[in-house]
């Protein structure tokens, strides 16, 4: 027992150490203080309603009405039941935000390089390499949560699966069976598939392996178990990737049934995102070197110059203050690259490339080339339309490819495979696989690509432009003497960064150097490696995420506060919705009200194209159908200003009647001339059930609200004739069921987005209750997974105990 706890004080020692350095660069969350995120900010303000309903009734709701309308909450953060694995991560969290993540990172990565039998020094080495990556820090200060979530345990995935190829059959299955359920959990479903591409490269090298060494059964034998493994994992997230997979479909990544965008022009149909949508952040070529020299391009979209830089100077030119010209130069628009926006350069590391190259010289077979394959096929995609020949077949032949924008995503697999081989360089360095002779021939090769490249680019200096996207507008508003002065500071920064970068790879390769004239020990090198990583990535990362990102915890825990137009509006105890087009913050109105907009990355499609086409012009009849009783509007000095509409329509009303028309394209242009108030259309393909169009309504008829939750309403109606409601609810079949005196009947879809259905004559109760059945059936699934998986786990550890005793 004593030799196996000596046995784990290494890995102890090296997890405090993760724990340590994790709340020191985060160092504000000690104080209580939170780190500012604009993403999280508006999560809070989506997710307000939905949380505020389970604090009061202990209830979870998959749908809230707080946001464009109504929408499922699958993506809001809702909570479902028989969700074991969802305790583990949380578990695993235990450190206060941000700092958790940053831990992931760390001890996910410290597993893989453990998984592929690395020194527990050069793999903490390793985690320190991956988990400054410049990317990962900087999605952690815009509030990309469930990305770093996703990204930080794709290592653990891959641990269980080398593992499984090195027949370590029992570890690797449970162990990919509980990473996968983990990356799972995370809900970043856009890098779960980008890591998909990283197996399969994996998968190709150990088959080309296998192989050449006759070992073809073994090899689909770990397949087979890799596949169970992967069906656990997916079983015991069944009802979040079940809710997911029936609410992509409706939304946004689903397929349009327009064919016309909303001037009229055609629109090409497609399954999933457009394809200017999926490119429109795309890498440019140049701009690859930014892995290896973090402000080539700029940096980020805004930077801060500082005094000793051309645009402050122009700033006092221009008659500004000391104090004014400061202030100004906080914020200039440096990067000069091929993307619209940038928040920070995605900088591997400098250190880290330069180990990747040595490694390229010196370490052979699968591992090489699957690390290899993934880092160069991830750096070719993420060249979006520069790469139009390859981004195109991707779209258009690879399965759910058209479903995720923003391209330049897919480098986290680069960030994730270059440090594994640029610590197997360092592994291969202390090893006696190579000679001296060999190693200091790698030494050459690597100084000479690599500080080569360095100092190409500063001698080419001036056949750079130097000139951004957006210079025509600054051009504009502050003239040419402007541009002229951000573009000195744009050489300064590509100087400054590119002989940062020359000097950090002349001080590796004098501690290889020095390594292999004997002058420096393995301890001592390992130790030098690990203040030039640091140095060479903390200081990048604190040029964009440090102690400033963080504001007292009250502001993220309340990120709105209530102005007097928001408490005017909250006097009004009835149901309505509120259309804020003065906020520049578009969650706000949700934080308070059931808004007509809202902030999401995956709407519902249908909603979101009568956004397009006529929320967004000022169709008041639409407005008016969707109960916008109150509109923030943009007054005086820019500043909001309350306009009520008594013309919306209310909660629900009978029309006189309806309009059949057969395609989508219809369907959303009648609204340009609906009298919304009496008359509604509906597709007669999809509802063809619907025989009665014209009905009498007079001035007694009425259908008011009783009840009122974001999963429930309850109506009471009185007509002294046949009627049709039209309700001012979001359609969603998948989950609200309506009841007419307590017995289901059918509804239908209504003017694009809305509920409809038939009342007969006399007084009813109408209720609709939001029960999506695929949360009952995958809760059921999640259960006998999570049963099946505690078996699975018992029966691994009584086999291993029974065959140590053996």
């Amino acid at each position: 027992m004593q030799l196996s706890f000596k046995k784990f004080l290494p890995h102890i020692a090296v997890l405090v150490g993760f724990i340590a350095i994790s709340l020191l660069y985060f160092s504000p969350v000690l104080q209580g203080k939170a780190i500012f995120q604009s993403d999280i900010m508006h999560y809070i303000g989506m997710a307000q309603q939905q949380n505020d309903f389970r604090a009061a009734t202990g209830e979870e709701t998959y749908w809230t009405n707080s946001a464009f309308g109504g929408m499922p909450t699958y993506q809001l953060g809702a909570k479902y039941p028989h969700n074991y694995i969802k305790k583990l991560d949380l578990a695993l969290r235990f450190l206060p935000r941000p700092a958790d993540y940053l831990f992931l990172y760390f001890i996910g990565f410290y597993i893989l390089l453990l998984s592929l039998k690395v020194d527990f020094r050069l793999s903490a080495l390793g985690a320190l390499a991956f988990g400054f990556s410049t990317y990962l820090i900087i999605i952690l200060g815009v509030g990309h949560n469930a990305k770093a979530h996703a990204i930080a345990y794709m290592p653990l995935v891959l641990s269980g699966i080398i593992l499984t190829f090195r027949q370590k059959y029992i570890l690797g299955f449970l162990v990919t069976a509980v990473g996968m359920a983990l990356e799972l959990v995370a809900n970043h479903f856009q890098m779960t598939y980008y890591l998909l591409f990283l197996v399969l490269v994996l998968g190709i090298a150990y088959l080309v392996d296998a192989y050449k060494k006759e070992m073809i059964p073994q090899f689909f034998k770990s397949v087979g178990l890799l596949v169970l493994a992967v069906i656990l994992a997916i079983g015991l997230n069944a009802t979040n990737i079940m809710a997911t997979q029936e609410y992509a479909k409706e939304s946004t990544r689903g397929q349009s049934e327009l064919t016309i965008a909303p001037d009229g022009s055609p629109k090409v149909a497609t399954s999933g995102l457009d394809r200017d949508k999926i490119t429109e952040y795309s890498y440019g070529f140049l701009e690859s070197l930014n892995l290896y020299i973090p402000r080539l391009m700029g940096g980020g979209s805004l930077e801060d110059v500082g005094k000793n830089s051309a645009s402050y100077d122009f700033f006092l030119r221009l008659g500004a203050t000391p104090l004014q010209a400061a202030e100004q130069v906080k914020r200039v628009p440096t990067y000069w690259g091929d993307q619209p926006i940038l928040e920070a350069p995605a900088y591997v590391g400098a250190v880290s490339l330069f180990l990747f190259v040595f490694a390229l010289f010196l370490v052979k077979g699968r591992l090489k080339w699957w690390l290899v394959g993934g880092t160069v096929l991830s750096l070719l995609l993420s060249y979006g339309y520069n790469l139009s020949v390859l981004t195109n077949f991707f779209i258009d032949y690879v399965p759910l490819y058209d479903k995720f924008r923003a391209v330049t995503s897919i480098q986290v697999i680069l960030e994730l495979c270059i440090p594994v081989l640029a610590i197997f360089g360092l592994v291969r360095l202390f090893n006696d696989f190579e000679t001296d002779d060999k190693k200091l021939k790698a030494l050459k090769y690597t100084v000479l690509i690599t500080g080569g490249l360095a100092l190409l680019l500063l001698v080419f200096k001036s056949s750079f432009s130097f000139s951004g996207g957006n210079d025509a507008f600054y051009r504009q508003n502050y003239g040419e003497q402007f541009i002229n002065a951000i573009k000195e500071d744009r050489k300064a920064f590509f100087t400054q960064d590119t002989l940062r970068t020359l000097v950090l790879v002349l001080l590796s390769a004098g501690a290889v150097f020095m390594f292999l004239k004997r002058k420096l020990s393995q301890n001592m090198t390992i130790g030098v490696f690990a203040a030039l990583i640091l140095f060479d990535l903390v200081v990048v990362d604190r040029r964009y995420v440090n102690n400033e990102n963080f504001v007292p915890a009250i502001k993220m825990e309340k990120p709105y506060q209530a102005s007097k137009i928001d408490s005017e509006i909250q006097q009004d105890t009835s149901n309505y919705r509120v259309l804020d087009i003065h906020s520049r913050q578009p969650a706000r109105a949700s934080y308070f009200h059931n808004s007509v907009s809202g902030y999401h990355a995956a709407k519902l499609k249908r909603y979101d194209e009568l956004y397009d086409f006529h929320i967004a012009r000022n169709n008041i009849e639409v407005l008016n159908m969707l109960n916008a009783k109150y509109i923030i509007a943009e007054g005086e000095n820019q500043q909001p200003f309350l306009y009520p509409n008594p013309e919306a329509n209310g909660n629900a009303w009978f029309v006189q009647r309806l309009k059949p028309v057969e395609t989508a394209n219809k369907e959303i242009l009648a609204l340009d001339s609906l009298n919304t108030k009496t008359e509604a259309v509906f597709n007669s393909v999809t509802f063809g059930d619907v025989v009665k169009t014209n009905f009498t309504v007079d001035s007694t008829a009425t259908i008011k609200v009783k009840e009122y939750e974001p999963n429930y309403i309850k109506y009471e109606t009185s007509n002294s004739n046949d009627g049709f409601a039209v309700f001012s609810e979001v359609y969603y079949k998948q989950g609200w069921q309506a009841f007419l005196d307590g017995k289901a009947v059918p509804h239908i879809r209504l003017n694009y987005v809305l509920r409809g259905m038939q009342i007969p004559k006399g007084n009813h109760v109408v209720e609709f209750r939001f029960q999506p059945s695929v949360v009952k059936t995958g809760s059921i699934i999640a259960l006998a997974s999570s049963l099946l998986f505690g078996v699975v786990l018992l029966g691994g550890l009584f086999y291993n105990v029974k065959r140590k005793q053996e």
